[in-house]
């Protein structure tokens, strides 16, 4: 399973075309893509990021809604509709569309935020601004994280 950790902020050239963090494509080398899956974030103004792995996985829990529902329908147009594959050229580069850039923000520099099984592709100053709320929140809720139990050896 890719793993994506720690944040890396990269140059943008007029074409869309940025590096992806080299423990990144490291994380994704295991799968059958050989690039990133990006869609534009519905919760905020970033680019939501994974590998094609995490889609699949995504696509087998949208199975939980009724075929048809409006709960699929909804999700099916916001995530797997406006999702795109994008690969990665020989210097380890993707091009991100226009649409997407715009939603985000995104002119001139990306921040790759590692959110451990996905990422996000942030306008730096934007991410800067929403971790400094989240950092904030954190310490007066204080949030807790639990751990599953390590798997038994032979069980």
């Amino acid at each position: 399973m890719a793993l994506f950790l720690s944040t890396f902020v990269n140059r943008i050239d007029k074409k869309g075309r940025t590096s992806v963090p080299a423990t990144f494509r490291a994380a994704l080398a295991a799968g059958a893509f050989p690039g990133i899956v990006a869609y534009r974030s519905f919760t905020s103004a970033c680019i939501e990021g994974c590998g094609m792995d995490f889609m699949e996985r995504l696509s087998d829990g949208a199975q939980a809604f009724d075929a048809f529902s409006d709960e699929q329908e909804n999700l099916a147009a916001l995530i797997f509709a406006d999702a795109r594959q994008l690969p990665w050229d020989p210097e380890g580069r993707v091009s991100l569309p226009e649409d997407i850039l715009a939603h985000a923000g995104i002119t001139e520099s990306v921040a790759f935020v590692g959110k451990g099984q996905t990422f996000q592709i942030w306008q730096p100053d934007a991410y800067k601004a929403v971790e400094a709320d989240i950092r904030a929140k954190a310490l007066t809720s204080r949030p807790t994280l639990p751990l599953r139990p390590k798997p038994v050896a032979g069980a």
